[in-house]
């Protein structure tokens, strides 16, 4: 069973999430999946977050966090890792999509620009390309805040 935590770290059940979900889509919000990994001695942390922004009226936003640990040997190659993120976050977005069809979703991919020449560039086509073949909207480094920032944050 997955546990998942609010930012400021109380455990929540996921369906009380999909509940604030559907509210926060109601006043035309938005809905950020994205995840981040960290290699540690004793495996691989992925961190996934769910972040609910952009409501009427709203002011700042509000997250959510899950966290799992796995054999780091699985994960050792990033474009393993890497992919792995992508998948966590897509198949969150599916699930989300089945429980709430109404909800907007924006997939964030925690990988730099074809052009940039970093680690992760070589996959950033293929990448995009799974969370747009899925049906989401994608957004890489710089926009992918909840990848890059909030997943990142709870991954170490």
């Amino acid at each position: 069973m997955v546990k998942w935590f609010t930012g400021s770290g109380r455990e929540i059940d996921f369906t009380e999430i999909v509940e604030q979900a559907k509210s926060h889509a109601a006043s035309k919000g938005k809905v950020y999946l994205g995840t981040d990994s960290f290699l540690n001695k004793d495996g691989c942390m992925f961190s996934t977050a769910l972040v609910l922004h952009g409501a009427e009226s709203q002011r700042g936003g509000r997250y959510f966090v899950t966290r799992t640990n796995v054999k780091k040997r699985k994960y050792d190659a990033l474009v393993t890792r890497i992919t792995e993120e992508t998948n966590r976050s897509v198949q969150l977005g599916l699930r989300l999509t089945q429980l709430c069809p109404e909800l907007k979703i924006e997939i964030h991919l925690d990988i730099s620009a074809a052009d940039k020449k970093e680690g992760t560039s070589l996959f950033s086509d293929m990448l995009i390309g799974f969370a747009k073949g899925a049906g989401f909207e994608a957004k890489i480094k710089p926009d992918a805040f909840a990848a890059a920032s909030i997943a990142d944050k709870h991954s170490k």
